[in-house]
């Protein structure tokens, strides 16, 4: 049902997604994928949530992407961006990926982490399709342990419901298999953090 709310949702700002998220997080998106490095010939790279596909212009070339997305208005935008890399799209949930275990070497979730209704789901199923030694890049915005923030948390139960959750502690996630590599703030005063973390061998 929450699923359901949310790919209405976003169907409907689908049009007005661009506007209102390209300009303020397109040095975060940059930064985040330079992480990627140049020497990404041949590797399995998902992209959880891909949206209107912002991430694109940013891909490194020589990899095979795969972006998954809830809503197919969003993927019918993110299509429109894809020129000279290798890209598929397809609809699905990102707490229920449709893929085996151990198939990417890098998962990339960039604002989709809290915008879902179980975001542990989210991250044990990123996890669970990520190759040992894999890295998992997250671009989101999460409260910091403790944190009061009682305007943000009063929001949180509305307007996750229709747009993003705004009460998060990443700190509250977690998976044995991950290792957090770095956590450096991005946007917002810190609100906003990359985050890089790494699935640990077997």
């Amino acid at each position: 049902m929450l699923n359901q709310t949310l790919r209405h949702s976003y169907s409907l700002l689908a049009p007005l997604y661009d506007g209102m998220v390209a300009a303020p997080t397109r040095a975060a998106r940059q930064r985040s994928l330079a992480q990627l490095g140049e020497e990404v010939q041949g590797l399995n790279i998902l992209l959880c949530g891909i949206g209107t596909g912002l991430d694109i212009p940013y891909l490194p070339t020589g990899a095979r992407y795969t972006g998954i997305d809830l809503t197919y208005r969003m993927l019918k935008r993110a299509k429109r961006r894809i020129t000279t890399q290798d890209v598929s799209l397809h609809q699905g949930d990102v707490m229920q990926l449709p893929y085996p275990d151990q198939c990417f070497d890098v998962v990339i979730m960039h604002l989709i982490l809290v915008v879902v209704p179980f975001p542990q789901q989210a991250l044990d199923e990123a996890t669970r399709v990520l190759v040992p030694s894999g890295k998992l890049f997250i671009f989101d915005k999460f409260l910091k342990p403790g944190q009061r923030a009682p305007v943000r948390r009063m929001l949180s139960p509305l307007i996750g419901k229709i747009a993003t959750r705004t009460d998060v502690v990443f700190e509250e996630l977690s998976h044995p298999a991950l290792t957090v590599l770095t956590d450096t703030p991005a946007l917002a005063g810190g609100w906003f953090r990359q985050i890089l973390l790494r699935k640990d061998s077997a």
